[in-house]
């Protein structure tokens, strides 16, 4: 059965988006029963050797993300940073060629990489603007997520963030996501100042509460960003540390079996 993405965004009903780094790491989360799958531009330039925020390309982006449209039957939303460019045009045709590799969605945010100043309100606004047209323009599913991303880069505070949402739903934004909220309180403010939407990511203080509880505080979708692949890195880590300083591999017995993560890659392309 077809999941049709913007269906499965209802306030106090969240759903997990899983954000994914590869094509194994996407069929795997399909096969564990995921229903949307997320790109996550931090994870994705790990893959490449570089650090996040501005050190992927647009082409690449959209390369990567196309493999993902192809690696399970899920729908696919895309971690597409600022849209690659500051003005309102680039950022209307980053949308425009995110649908037409076959993305659900994407998110945009304000951030005014490679630095994590922001965009002023008018521009942030602008640019939301014209990527909602856009969007609506080449399909009614495709759903528009605008980020207020400067509460977590600590350019603003939550008032500044909340004013943001409010003018990017006013503009045609389908959902809307403000990173890093400090408690449940802010959570449950947030999804009350608009009526479309909110996506809360499950890092930092978020991550000491559940599925229930963020939707008992009004929340639509719930996002695990680069949060997996850093949990991934941390046991690399932590395993070469041990084998190289302590000539200790005991470690390596602990990984997951082999035939069953085949099975689990099989199960995910379906």
């Amino acid at each position: 059965m077809t999941i049709n993405f913007r269906e499965l965004h209802h306030p106090g009903r969240p759903f997990i988006l899983a954000n994914a780094w590869d094509i194994g790491s996407a069929r795997m989360y399909a096969a564990l029963g995921a229903k949307a799958i997320g790109t996550s531009s931090a994870a994705y330039a790990f893959t490449l050797g570089r650090a996040d925020m501005g050190n992927v390309s647009r082409d690449e982006m959209l390369a990567h993300a196309e493999e993902m449209v192809a690696a399970t039957k899920l729908p696919v939303s895309g971690d597409f940073e600022n849209g690659f460019g500051d003005d309102p045009d680039t950022v209307a045709q980053t949308v425009k060629l995110a649908a037409e590799v076959g993305l659900a969605g994407i998110s945009i945010e304000d951030t005014l990489l490679p630095s994590a100043s922001v965009y002023n309100f008018e521009l942030a606004v602008e640019r939301i603007k014209a990527a909602a047209a856009t969007a609506r323009s080449l399909s009614a599913d495709f759903v528009l997520v605008a980020r207020a991303d400067g509460l977590m880069n600590k350019q603003y505070d939550l008032a500044e963030a909340i004013k943001r949402i409010q003018a990017y739903e006013s503009v045609g934004a389908d959902c809307v996501y403000i990173p890093c909220l400090p408690d449940l309180a802010s959570v449950k403010t947030v999804c009350q100042s608009v009526s479309i939407p909110v996506n809360i990511l499950a890092v930092g203080a978020m991550t000491a509460f559940s599925t229930a509880q963020l939707s008992d505080a009004g929340v639509a979708r719930i996002s695990l960003g680069s949060a997996n692949v850093r949990e991934v890195q941390q046991v690399m880590h932590d395993t070469m540390r041990a084998i190289l300083d302590n000539g200790d591999f005991s470690r390596l017995g602990k990984g997951i079996d082999s035939n069953y993560m085949d099975e689990l890659l099989e199960r995910g392309k379906q």
